[in-house]
């Protein structure tokens, strides 16, 4: 875990946080800035599909419930991942979800968040779990931000809720499971995670490894990074910490 570290603080300019949950061991392994605030971005769109399963758990809603006048974001890859949806209006709403999530399709997200009531509500939803986790209708605004502390509860939650309630929580699961988001040196099935990013941001919340087999799940932050666009070495440095997260996974039953 120390390297993994070292590997995030090689990130000279910038704040940046991290946190690795072991399910083998049950516990936090890996903590490091933890209340660290960061923008959302995408990655809101979990919070949002938390809300949801929610809502269909306490039968407020129903995950075959249809969405009307639906359309999808033209600059995400839907029409790549989603080719049979493409001519239709209307989907389920888990359907819904596992888009928004795969696709970070903010369309299809406003559709969601219309359908539950609008952002108000969901934001106040999410904040009576996580109360700093904060969601808005632009995943660039600055208003969109979580703590990494409450991100991994968010993120313990979806998985174990899955562990014990598959059908509850499949739509978020699959979104997860479904986006692309290769890293080299990681098989993609290893890898099931969500990203986020602005010109001077990146999160990461993912679960690393075969869901069967103890993964370790993950959140990373890092913000008021130099401009992304023309400076690589905060992706970089990020990516070699997932890949060494990836082979903490690998050799965990060796520790």
């Amino acid at each position: 875990m120390l390297k993994i570290l070292e590997k995030v603080n090689e990130i000279k300019s910038g704040e940046v946080g991290i946190i690795i949950y072991s399910q083998l061991k049950q516990e936090i392994v890996l903590s490091h800035n933890e209340k660290l605030v960061v923008p959302l971005a995408s990655t809101a769109k979990v919070a949002i599909g938390f809300c949801i399963a929610k809502l269909v758990e306490e039968g407020h809603c129903k995950w075959n419930d249809i969405l009307t006048n639906i359309s999808y974001d033209p600059k995400e890859d839907s029409n790549e991942l989603y080719p049979h949806f493409q001519n239709r209006d209307n989907i389920a709403l888990q359907a819904a979800v596992e888009v928004m999530i795969a696709c970070h399709d903010q369309f299809i997200a406003n559709r969601i968040v219309q359908f539950l009531g609008g952002w108000e509500k969901v934001n106040k939803m999410i904040k009576s779990y996580y109360h700093r986790v904060n969601i808005s209708p632009d995943p660039r605004s600055s208003d969109n931000n979580g703590e990494l502390n409450h991100l991994m509860n968010l993120l313990c939650e979806v998985y174990k809720g899955y562990e014990h309630n598959p059908e509850l929580w499949h739509p978020l699961i699959n979104g997860l499971v479904r986006q692309r988001g290769e890293i080299d040196g990681i098989p993609s099935h290893l890898l099931n995670h969500m990203t986020g990013g602005l010109e001077d941001l990146i999160v990461d919340m993912g679960i690393m490894g075969e869901f069967t087999k103890h993964p370790l799940l993950y959140v990373l932050g890092a913000k008021n990074l130099p401009n992304r666009y023309t400076e690589k070495l905060a992706d970089e440095k990020m990516m070699e910490a997932v890949k060494l997260i990836y082979n903490k996974y690998c050799n965990q039953d060796d520790a």
